[in-house]
C-alpha cells in the first residue's frame, strides 16, 4: 500500500485518480491548488506526489522547487497537457522525477507511480512504520502488532488506524476521518465512524492495560500513549 498525494485542480480528474488508487488499496489524499498541496506535502509523509503542472495559487513546478529547497525528496510525477521535449526537460530540471502527458491511461500512471515508489529515497526516505507506545503499524507489510501480539485488520480498519497514528497525539475530527478515510465530502448521517472506531478499539485496546485510542467528547478521537 502506498500513500499518495494528488495535487490537481481538475476535480473530476483528481476524483478519478483517487478512486482508482483507493480501489487498489492505496491511500490517496487530494489538494486542489498549489499552496494547499505544498502545505500537505510538507506536513505529512507520502510515498509519491502526483503534481499537475498548471495549478491555481502556486504552479506545480514552483511547488516542486519549494519542496526540494526544503529538503523534501519525495518522488514526484508531473502531469501536464504540455508534451514537448522542452516542457518535459523543464519539469525534470525543476525537481520532478517523471513526467506524464495528458491525456494518459490510468494503467500507465499506476506503473509510473509504482516505479517511483520503489526508488531509494535517501535523506527523503518516507517513514514506513508508525508507533504509539507498543503499537506498531507497518505500512509496507500491511501488518499491525501490539507488543508481541499480531493484530489482524481489515483494509478500512488499517486505513483508519494509519490516519490516526499519522496524527498521533492530535485530535482527529469526524470530518477529517470522513474526508480522508472514507472520502466523503459530506456528512452521510450514519454511524459508520462509531462502528469502525469500536471495532478498532476492540482489536488494539481490549486485552491491554494501557488504552491508546481515546474519544474526545464533542471533538473527535486521538491515539496517544498516556504512560509517557
Amino acid at each position: 500500500m502506498l500513500r499518495i498525494l494528488i495535487i490537481e485542480d481538475d476535480h473530476e480528474a483528481s476524483s478519478y485518480l483517487s478512486k482508482g488508487l483507493s480501489e487498489l488499496g492505496h491511500v490517496a489524499d487530494r489538494a486542489g491548488d498549489g499552496e494547499t498541496g505544498l502545505e500537505m506535502a510538507q506536513t505529512s509523509q507520502y510515498d509519491v506526489l502526483i503534481v499537475d503542472r498548471m495549478l491555481p495559487k502556486l504552479d506545480g513546478l514552483s511547488v516542486i522547487k519549494e519542496l526540494r529547497a526544503s529538503g523534501n525528496h519525495t518522488p514526484v510525477l508531473i502531469l501536464s497537457a504540455l508534451g514537448q521535449v522542452d516542457d518535459r526537460v523543464t519539469g525534470l530540471k525543476s525537481g520532478g522525477d517523471d513526467y506524464l502527458t495528458k491525456p494518459y491511461a490510468f494503467s500507465e500512471l499506476l506503473a509510473r507511480v509504482e516505479v517511483l515508489a520503489r526508488r531509494p529515497k535517501g535523506e527523503g526516505k518516507v517513514e514506513t512504520t508508525y508507533q504509539v507506545g507498543d503499537l506498531i503499524l507497518d505500512r509496507l507489510s500491511h501488518s499491525c502488532r501490539r507488543g508481541s501480539v499480531e493484530i489482524p485488520l481489515q483494509p478500512r480498519e488499517f486505513r483508519l488506524l494509519e490516519y490516526l497514528m499519522l496524527h498521533a497525539g492530535q485530535v482527529v475530527t469526524r470530518t477529517m476521518l470522513l474526508e480522508n478515510v472514507w472520502e466523503y465530502h459530506f456528512d452521510p448521517q450514519t454511524n459508520v465512524i462509531d462502528v469502525h472506531i469500536s471495532r478498532l478499539r476492540g482489536k488494539i485496546d481490549k486485552d491491554f492495560d494501557n488504552q491508546l485510542l481515546h474519544t474526545i467528547r464533542g471533538a473527535g478521537y486521538t491515539i496517544r500513549d498516556t504512560t509517557d
